[in-house]
This record gives C-alpha cells, structure tokens and sequence, in this order.
C-alpha cells in the first residue's frame, strides 16, 4: 500500500478560474470517496495548476519506462510554453460538458477519455511542431497511436472545443483543418483520396458533426454546422448546415447535388 497525504484544503493560485476551481473541488471528492484512485488523483491535486496537472496526467499515460520515461515525456510536453494551450485545455474541458449527455463532471474526462486526453496530447504536439521539433512531435503522435488508438498529424489544425467522442480509430491527416466546436465520433477519418501531394485533407468548418466511421477525404470543404452521418463517405464540399449520408455521400433534408 502507497501512503498518501492528505489533499489541500483549497487550490493553489494557479487553479485561479472557476473551471478549474470546479475541477480541484471534482478531485478532491474523488480522492477523498474513492481511495483506490487517490494515488491517481492526490499528484494532480498538488500540481501548481491545472495545465501543469494535465501534462502530468499525460506524463503518466503516455511514458514508457523502457524507451521515453515519463520524465522525458513532461519535459518534452513543456518545452514549449504557450498560453493558448490553458485556453484551449479549458474549451476542450467544457465541450465534454456540454454536449456529452454521460458526463456531469469535468474530472470525468480529463481522468477517463482517451478522446480528450488525445486531443491534449495533439495541442502539445502541434506546439512542438510550429515551433521546428518535428522529431518530437512524431514522437507524440506515434505514442499517442499506441496508447489511445487516435491518430492526428502533429500538423493539423485544430480549433477549441472539439468533442472526440469514445476516440477509438480516429484518423486526422497532416494537412487537415478542424474549426470550433466540432464533435467527432470514433472510426472517424479525415484522410486523403491517395491522390495528390500538398494540401490533401479536409477543412471542417465551425460546430459539425461527423457520426462513426465516416470517412471524408480530399481536400473538400465542409461547411458550418453540417452533419456527417455514420459510415458515409464524403468526396465533395458539403454546404453549410447540411447533412450528408451514404457511401457515397448524398445531401438530404432540402440541398439538392449530386452524389460524390
């Protein structure tokens, strides 16, 4: 048995907004109701903030003793200090909340979901990238791989407030584009059609929704909005606020084109 102290009775300074604070006080129940997971829960409780907590968190997953230990990995997550990431952590945070109807505590998912977890993960590796550490990024995105089974290039753009929903198979290429507050399902693929170089992937718009195992491929448009549904394969720019179905895909609900 691992002895542990006890939790603080308040947060430190770093958790100073009302999301984190809620998230300090999420853990501090669990620690304190859940003992088993009080080895899991107390090292985060005494990190300085909640992004610090995050990249520990993230340490721990994706550390491998015989190859990169979890040392090496949270120097790498904080090589590069970036405030957009504490923004983008907490959008994250609150989409789960939001739009996720199993969820009602914000410990849940940044505990428990390989998605969010993913999708933080991918922030850091994308830091990395733009700032020239290429072998370092891959080395997340191929880690990443592993343990959560999503795949994101380290050069994809991603937007606040994405929802990657169960995460199990999602596939976002190097040149794809993700807008605000997206929602994505597991099996989700936004690759290339295996013919052109450059800019090969998707641009998704603001609020779409993609539906599992879709696949969207090119360098396609899909507008603000749309919704993709489960197992369609889209070849084409979507307008906004329209639904795509089918393999391949059609338009419904009044957008009249032509399949893909």
């Amino acid at each position: 048995t691992v002895a542990v102290s006890e939790p603080s009775a308040a947060p430190g300074p770093g958790w100073d907004c009302p999301l984190s604070q809620e998230v300090w006080a999420d853990l501090g129940q669990l620690a304190q109701t859940t003992p088993h997971l009080k080895g899991l829960v107390q090292p985060l409780l005494e990190s300085p903030s909640l992004d610090h907590a995050m990249v520990l968190l993230l340490s721990n997953l994706l550390g491998d003793p015989y190859t990169v230990p979890r040392e090496s990995v949270q120097a790498m997550l904080t090589v590069v200090q970036d405030e957009d990431l504490g923004r983008l952590l907490r959008a994250d945070l609150q989409a789960v909340l939001d739009r996720d109807p199993a969820v009602s505590q914000y410990s849940v998912p940044l505990l428990h979901f390989k998605g969010f977890q993913a999708i933080q993960a991918h922030r850091h590796a994308h830091a990395l990238w733009t700032s020239g550490q290429e072998s370092a990024a891959l080395w997340i995105q191929g880690r990443v791989s592993k343990v959560f089974q999503v795949d994101i290039h380290p050069a994809a753009r991603i937007a606040e407030g994405l929802l990657i929903d169960h995460g199990t198979g999602v596939v976002v290429g190097e040149t794809a584009v993700i807008g605000p507050n997206c929602s994505i399902l597991h099996a989700v693929t936004l690759g290339g059609t295996g013919k052109h170089g450059g800019d090969r992937h998707p641009k998704v718009g603001a609020r779409v929704v993609i539906g599992a195992g879709a696949s969207v491929l090119g360098n396609i448009h899909i507008g603000d909005g749309a919704k993709i549904g489960t197992n369609s394969v889209v070849l084409m720019d979507i307008p906004e606020g329209a639904t795509a179905v089918g393999a391949p895909a059609r338009i419904i609900g009044g957008h009249r084109r032509k399949p893909a």
